[in-house]
C-alpha cells in the first residue's frame, strides 16, 4: 500500500477508543443525571475521536451508553459493531473494577498481558478508561470507584473470525488498541496477534508451534501433527513478523506451511509475502529450475508460480518445491540468528498436498 493510497483512505477507532467513549457517558450520566449526544476520547496517538452516543439507559446506581465502531476504510470484523460500556456505582476505595458483560471474551490461558479469568480488555484501553473516570470524578465530584462492565451484542459471533478461541479467549472479542486508532489496512494488528500466539504456545510450554499462510497449508501440517489449536499461528504473509518476534521469544520447533508462490518469495529473501510488497523473480527461479528439465524461457516469463507448476510433471515439481523449500529454510534460520529452534518448510500445493519439504524437527 503506498502513502499516496493510505492517505487517501479514512481511518477509524479501534474498540478500546468505543469502549472510552461509552464509559464516559456512562459515567456522566451517573453524576449528572443526563447523557451526553457526543463524547470527545483523546487518544494515545495524540487524536480526538468525536464519537456519537448511539444507545442510552439507566437505572439506580447504573448507566449504560452505546458506540458504533467505525473502523474506517480498514476491512476490521468489529467493524459496525456496538461497543457497550455499563458503570456502576462501586464500593467506597475500591477503584475501577472491570467486569465481562456479554460478547466480551474471558482469558482461559496464560500467556497474554491480562490475567487468566480476567475480561478481554487489554491494558491501554483500561488505561483510558481509568483516566476517562478519573477526569470526570475530579471535573463532576465523583469519587471514582465504579464497576465498568463492557459488552457487545453478537460479539461471539464475531469473535469466531478472530484469533480469540485459538488464544484460550473464550465468550467474545476483545477489547483493543494500543493507539486508539485503526490506521487502513495495517499489518500492525495482524503480526501483533502473532506475537500474542507466540506468547501464548510458551505460556501453555507448546514445544512446537505452525505457522501458516493460508487454511489449506495449515490444514495440511495439522494432519501431520496432533497440535491443540494454540499452537496454529495463522502467520499470513509476515513470515518476517513471526521470525522476528520468535528470535527473542523462541518455540523449541517451528513448522513453516505454505503455499507454493509464497514460499519462492521466502526463499528469494521476501520477509512480506503479500503480492503487493514482494515479487517472485521468475529469471531467478528459471535458473533453478532449468537443470531440473524446464524450459528457461517458459519460466523467466511465465506470469505465476501456477504457472510454472503446471508446465511441470510431478517428479518436476517435486524437485523444484523441494529445492525452494531448502532455500526457504535457509532464509528462516538466517533470519532467525539462532541454532536452538528446530524449524521445517512444508511445501503445499493448492489442493492440500505435499509438493516439496526441507528441515526436520528433534524428536
Amino acid at each position: 500500500m503506498t502513502s499516496t493510497l493510505s492517505s487517501n483512505l479514512r481511518f477509524g477507532w479501534t474498540t478500546g477508543t468505543c469502549a472510552s467513549a461509552a464509559v464516559n457517558a456512562s459515567y456522566m450520566a451517573l453524576l449528572t443525571g443526563e447523557f451526553p449526544d457526543r463524547v470527545t476520547i483523546v487518544t494515545p496517538s495524540g487524536k480526538n475521536a468525536d464519537l456519537e452516543i448511539a444507545t442510552t439507559s439507566s437505572g439506580e446506581g447504573w448507566a449504560c451508553a452505546g458506540v458504533v465502531k467505525d473502523a474506517g476504510d480498514d476491512p476490521d470484523v468489529t467493524h459496525g459493531a456496538m461497543i457497550c460500556a455499563t458503570v456502576r456505582l462501586g464500593a467506597p476505595d475500591s477503584g475501577v473494577v472491570f467486569r465481562q458483560g456479554s460478547g466480551v471474551g474471558v482469558i482461559t490461558k496464560p500467556g497474554l498481558p491480562i490475567d487468566v479469568g480476567e475480561p478481554a480488555i487489554n491494558p491501554v484501553p483500561r488505561q483510558m478508561m481509568c483516566a476517562v473516570i478519573d477526569d470526570l470524578a475530579t471535573s463532576l465530584g465523583g469519587t471514582g470507584d465504579v464497576e465498568i462492565e463492557i459488552s457487545v451484542p453478537d460479539g461471539d459471533k464475531i469473535a469466531l473470525k478472530t484469533w480469540n478461541p485459538r488464544l484460550g479467549i473464550e465468550g467474545g472479542i476483545s477489547i483493543l488498541g494500543t493507539t486508539g486508532v485503526v490506521r487502513p489496512f495495517s499489518c500492525s494488528a495482524w503480526i501483533a496477534s502473532i506475537h500474542r500466539g507466540i506468547d501464548v504456545a510458551r505460556a501453555n510450554a507448546l514445544p512446537h508451534v505452525i505457522g501458516s499462510t493460508g487454511a489449506t497449508s495449515e490444514g495440511f501440517a495439522k494432519e501431520r501433527y496432533d497440535l491443540p489449536d494454540i499452537a496454529l499461528l495463522d502467520m499470513g504473509d509476515f513470515v518476517g513478523g513471526m521470525l522476528k518476534y520468535m528470535r527473542k521469544n523462541p518455540v523449541p520447533r517451528l513448522t513453516i506451511a505454505g503455499g507454493f508462490g509464497k514460499l519462492v518469495k521466502m526463499a528469494q529473501g521476501a520477509v512480506d509475502l503479500h503480492s503487493a510488497r514482494s515479487q517472485v523473480d521468475f529469471e531467478k527461479l528459471a535458473l533453478l529450475a532449468e537443470p531440473l528439465g524446464f524450459r528457461y524461457d517458459a519460466v523467466a516469463h511465465a506470469n505465476s508460480v501456477l504457472e510454472i507448476a503446471q508446465m511441470a510433471d510431478p517428479e518436476q515439481r517435486h524437485a523444484l518445491a523441494t529445492i525452494i523449500a531448502e532455500q526457504a529454510l535457509d532464509a528462516a534460520m538466517t533470519y532467525l540468528k539462532r541454532n536452538d529452534i528446530a524449524v521445517e518448510i512444508f511445501v503445499v500445493s493448492r489442493d492440500g498436498a505435499l509438493l516439496g519439504r526441507a528441515g526436520r524437527l528433534e524428536s
